[in-house]
């Protein structure tokens, strides 16, 4: 598949409707022909493909790509008032509420500025089917200098360098086996993992470079937040210390932290799971991007026995 995709043009606060028929797509028990991506049009609602389910359930998704959905709305969103148009601004808070498992069933996105401002801003989310509330996210959008702006190459002068010894480049990475790989899912078809340490059927710490395979919406190149969002959810499942054929850890949430947009199409997280008190369990997990960290991810987790 190309590297690149068609950039489109879409509606502020909206979301596209239309569409031509193109890749095979799970709507319950039917398969259809759709684009080649994560989600696709369904007239005023998106259709999750089946590169788009999860683990736990054929019949529900993965975590990562309501994460990259939601923050592609929270990108999108700019409102007359807002305080800022959404071009001068960055997503550095995402934090997502799973509120019960997304089925692939048309989605409805609303985005909205609920706090307004020059310089830092709150945009809320609603991803729902059928006037039920499926997740939520909340996202800060904090004004950013002007490359040009004399202030601005201080940031530049006082960043840390990558240092390689500590994370090989991607094409040093591993691909690990699959786990669940009985049905077409995200984390078998719509995103490639290349393990540095740990693997899937390694329990502990993991380190492992993640990428998408497919655009998130068809036709649309996926933005760093996107690209972030949709990898930072990987984190529980990379690190988990309990094996996956007894037990589920499933996370209700998802919040990144990002002080900078990632880099490139590769993003990497250095996650670890600590087990708390029966049944609880975080997952925390440093991102970086080819050029070194930029930002961190944290889930808690619902553990318990298949």
């Amino acid at each position: 598949m190309s590297e690149q995709w068609p950039t489109t043009t879409t509606p502020r606060c909206a979301i596209p409707g239309g569409g031509e028929p193109g890749l095979h797509i799970c709507q319950g028990s039917k398969v259809r022909q759709m684009d080649d991506a994560l989600f696709v049009p369904n007239g005023e609602a998106w259709l999750p493909t089946s590169a788009s389910r999860g683990p736990w359930s054929p019949d529900a998704l993965h975590g990562g790509p309501v994460a990259a959905l939601l923050a592609r709305a929270v990108e999108q969103c700019d409102e007359p008032g807002a305080g800022a148009p959404a071009a001068a601004m960055s997503v550095v808070r995402l934090t997502v509420e799973l509120l019960r498992p997304v089925p692939l069933a048309p989605l409805d996105v609303q985005a909205h500025v609920t706090r307004p401002g020059r310089k830092v801003q709150i945009v809320d989310v609603r991803l729902g089917s059928e006037g039920r509330d499926l997740a939520w996210a909340r996202a800060v959008r904090i004004r950013r200098l002007d490359p040009s702006d004399p202030e601005a190459t201080a940031f530049d002068r006082h960043r840390p360098e990558r240092d390689a010894s500590v994370l090989p480049d991607p094409a040093l990475g591993v691909p690990g086996p699959t786990i669940l790989d009985t049905y077409p899912a995200f984390h078998n078809g719509g995103a490639e993992l290349r393990f540095v340490t740990g693997s899937f059927d390694t329990p502990g710490p993991c380190t492992v470079w993640t990428r998408l395979l497919l655009p998130i919406v068809p036709g649309e190149e996926p933005s760093p937040v996107q690209r972030a969002a949709a990898g930072a959810d990987f984190g529980n499942g990379v690190s988990a210390v309990l094996p996956f054929d007894r037990w589920r850890f499933v996370n209700p949430d998802l919040t990144v932290v990002l002080e900078r947009p990632p880099a490139g199409q590769w993003i990497a997280l250095q996650a670890v799971t600590d087990l708390g008190e029966p049944g609880i369990a975080v997952a925390r997990s440093v991102l970086w991007d080819v050029s070194g960290p930029c930002g961190t991810a944290t889930q808690t987790l619902l553990v318990e026995t298949r």
